[in-house]
């Protein structure tokens, strides 16, 4: 149990709204923001057009780029005034590497994640927005970006039904669960404001919210 959180990471399936919700959140809290840069990915493109030859390059960039962010965060940045909100759980790359590696690909990834994971910190607060695949779906679409037009319906499945085992079961910190299908902190006062309340008053084990 924490007294007030200093690093709270914000999670959740493509399109699902989590840097938006970080951006909000650092904004209220004064915090400093993490973003995860997948823009920064060369491979990202070719792997959601053909994720079976393109996964490995495109997760040890992923792994190896957030591995080079989290180093930043242990030398000094975990303390800085108001704290720090990321877009994204180190450990979640394990996820996406378990989905689309092979069992030969798998093991050597794991051997490398291994050896870093033990010098990455660990939030005091995880964030898992969840939201069902139509609504993903669309909101990917509402964004426009190119790079995610092959994006299928099946391949967002399988990533919410990873997701999901994964944080259900999380136990290295508090965990809060929240249903964001039918959710919008952006342009809706109401919802923002009784989403940063459960935030503020969530300290400990898996809490879930939503305002159904």
């Amino acid at each position: 149990m924490v007294d007030k959180p200093r690093y709270i990471a914000v999670e959740g399936p493509i399109g699902v709204g989590k840097t938006t919700l970080a951006e909000l959140l650092a904004e209220h809290l004064g915090a400093e923001l993490v973003r995860e840069q997948p823009e920064d990915n060369p491979f990202l493109g070719a792997f959601y057009k053909d994720p079976r030859r393109h996964a490995m390059s495109t997760q040890l960039f992923f792994l190896l780029q957030r591995y080079q962010q989290q180093g930043e965060l242990a030398q000094g940045n975990l303390f800085a005034r108001g704290g720090l909100v990321a877009d994204y759980l180190f450990a979640k790359d394990r996820l996406f590497a378990a989905l689309t590696l092979s069992n030969d690909e798998l093991a050597l990834y794991q051997r490398i994640y291994d050896m870093l994971r033990p010098r990455v910190a660990t939030p005091d607060l995880v964030i898992y927005l969840k939201a069902t695949t139509p609504v993903l779906l669309e909101r990917i679409r509402r964004r426009g970006r190119a790079v995610e037009k092959p994006i299928r319906a099946e391949y967002l499945d399988e990533v919410v039904r990873t997701y999901s085992e994964f944080f259900y079961r999380y136990d290295e910190g508090p965990v809060l669960i929240v249903d964001a299908s039918e959710l919008d902190f952006v342009s809706n006062g109401q919802h923002r404001d009784e989403l940063l309340e459960v935030i503020a008053r969530t300290r400990s084990g898996i809490n879930h919210w939503s305002r159904r």
